[in-house]
């Protein structure tokens, strides 16, 4: 008889490690039990109605009608037009599913890698949105590779949409479809794409969508176009009488879109999908057509002069110039001849005449960026400049009339250098015509996977390298990380991964992070799936009950008082956010309550 085959622990790691990065249809079995089951998601749902509220885990959650939905899906056709409606529910639909997809891994790190990609169709039934059937799904992370074609039935959507417009020649099934690309794409790390094929709106008895990772679509132009909030109104259809049919505006959109990765518009384009990225994209759209002074604030890196790129792309001087300008990077005796120009012989070295930037802009949009950092002279000549529209050269006699569109940008608060008298009030009333607060990317954390594959499709072709993407690990850092140098920082962690990993390979931590950049935080979410350095878990304790004798220093071990302790601690370590501790120890938020609520004080013991 064959001696059975010994395998190391090492040997089981990697495989099991294998297992959790790839899946498919043939080899999963709904009824092996493997968590997230639909029950253990469905102990995730909590009720709290003495205080008005729903959890799904630690996610609130709504019980609203859906013909209330149908309403409002109504209403916003009705408002804005099939297009924009359909872009707006799709990029809603994306966000639950990105929250979703977060749920389920922060609360079954090791889980099935299968019974987890299979979570957000048992989530979406569970929302009462559709019933999802499987029909054949194939996955490997490494590769970079995402396939699946699934059956939904009895679609909150089609119902609704086909209540309101009957049967019809598209697909209704918007904010279902938006759902299903980002769960899978938080899950996958890297984005994938869902089409809806067949649909009860256009008369199937049920709906088929297929799902593939973004490069084996190929184009992905009118996907993108729901995805992200690019569907703003184009000039030439506000000014014309009649505007132009709606296949034209798609292709229009589309041909814009689909530039390639080295592109200059490229280079700041702005992604997202999130509620804080769609309301400043809207905020925008509404006043590109002006002719208003905008003041952009933020932290620093977070997108500022791509916001303003994209506002003079959008507007009626998308024709003329852009030019940019950095206060902060010109030394102060220098700024006036950059902002104004110098005439020949004004000062030694001035051999030549030359324009500044308010001519170089002239019909076009002069962007003014770190405007906190101008020194009280200059400030009072770039008032002059925005209040007359005139501007003389430095050693010039000639008065010189521009016509320049200003948008500002800082990243300190304006007010308060005003009040502490290193900024001109006057000025500050010029420039605070249309203020824009762009929000940091940890408080618009469903845009990171958009961002990512971004950043990965650009610095790939950039740099000639062939990435297959992002192992899970990295995923979670990313969506974990604090990234005190926002979306800058981010672009730079993703092409220090495009470079570091190799051709065909997934970008794994080791080739974003230094140790030094993580956070605990950070740490605990990698070491849920694999931790770049020993994790303080018990995976390496040979003896559990032996270890917590000796570092207690107690021959008994009393469960009641060890599990108060750890519920204590957990709760405390977490400033008091239960949601935050309930993470700490495994458990969802509803089972940590309940755990709280029924210690026993220690009297009764």
């Amino acid at each position: 008889m064959a001696k059975p085959q010994r395998i190391s622990l090492a040997e089981v790691a990697r495989r099991t490690g294998a297992m959790l990065r790839r899946g498919d249809s043939a080899h999963f079995d709904p009824a092996a039990g493997l968590p997230p089951t639909l029950s253990d998601l469905t102990e995730s749902l909590f009720f709290s109605p003495g205080d008005g509220r729903i959890w799904l885990n630690d996610q609130r959650m709504l019980l609203w009608h859906s013909s209330a939905m149908g309403h409002l899906r109504r209403e916003l056709v009705d408002a804005l037009g099939l297009e924009r409606a359909r872009g707006l529910l799709t990029r809603a639909g994306y966000v639950s599913g990105a929250r979703d997809a977060t749920l389920v891994r922060e609360r079954w790190p090791q889980g099935d890698a299968a019974a987890v990609f299979m979570a957000g169709t048992r989530l979406h039934a569970l929302e009462g949105m559709v019933k999802v059937t499987p029909l054949a799904f194939d996955f490997d992370i490494d590769r970079g590779f995402y396939e699946g074609e699934f059956l939904w039935e009895h679609s909150s959507e089609d119902d609704e949409h086909i209540a309101a417009y009957g049967i019809g020649t598209d697909a209704a099934c918007w904010s279902q479809v938006g759902y299903a690309c980002g769960y899978v794409t938080t899950l996958f790390g890297q984005l994938v794409i869902f089409r809806e094929v067949e649909c009860r709106a256009m008369g199937a008895s049920s709906c088929r969508v297929i799902g593939r990772h973004a490069a084996a679509w190929g184009d992905v132009s009118e996907d993108m176009r729901y995805l992200q909030a690019r569907d703003f109104r184009s000039l030439a259809e506000d000014l014309a009488a009649e505007p132009a049919p709606a296949p034209a505006r798609m292709v229009a959109a589309a041909a814009a879109s689909a530039q390639p990765a080295d592109a200059p518009a490229d280079r700041h384009e702005i992604v997202g999908a999130s509620s804080a990225f769609n309301a400043a994209c809207h905020q925008l759209d509404r006043v590109a057509r002006t002719q208003a002074t905008v003041l952009f604030t933020g932290e620093s890196g977070v997108g500022k002069e791509a916001f303003a790129r994209r506002l003079h792309r959008i507007s009626r001087r998308a024709e003329r110039p852009f030019v940019a300008v950095n206060c902060a990077a010109i030394p102060d005796t220098l700024i006036e001849a950059e902002l104004f120009g110098v005439e020949r012989g004004a000062f030694t070295g001035a051999s030549n005449s030359r324009p500044g930037r308010f001519e170089r802009a002239d019909g076009g949009t002069l962007f003014l960026d770190e405007i906190a950092t101008l020194s009280p002279v200059s400030q009072g000549k770039l008032l002059r400049a925005l209040q007359e529209g005139e501007i003389e050269r430095i050693g010039g006699t000639r008065t010189l009339t521009v016509d320049v569109r200003v948008v500002a940008a800082t990243n300190v608060d304006l007010q308060a250098e005003v009040h502490a008298g290193r900024f001109r009030e006057d000025l500050f009333f010029r420039l605070n015509v249309y203020p824009m607060h762009l929000p940091p990317l940890r408080e618009r954390r469903d845009d990171i996977p958009l961002l990512m594959n971004h950043f990965l499709r650009r610095e790939s072709a950039r740099h000639g390298r062939s990435p297959s993407g992002f192992t899970p690990r990295a995923v979670r850092a990313l969506l974990h990380y604090a990234f005190p140098g926002n979306i800058r920082e981010l672009q730079n962690l993703i092409e220090r991964g495009v470079i570091s990993a190799d051709d065909g390979a997934p970008i794994d931590v080791r080739h974003l992070f230094r140790r030094e950049q993580l956070s605990d935080e950070t740490l605990l979410a990698i070491g849920a799936g694999g931790a770049l350095m020993p994790s303080p878990d018990t995976a390496g304790v040979s003896n559990l009950l032996q270890h917590l004798q000796q570092a207690l220093g107690a021959e008994t071990l009393e469960l009641t008082a060890l599990e108060d302790r750890l519920l204590r601690e957990a709760v405390e370590a977490a400033g008091g956010n239960l949601s935050a501790a309930a993470r700490r120890l495994g458990l969802t938020r509803a089972q940590l309550a309940y755990r709280l609520e029924n210690r026993a004080p220690p009297a009764q013991r």
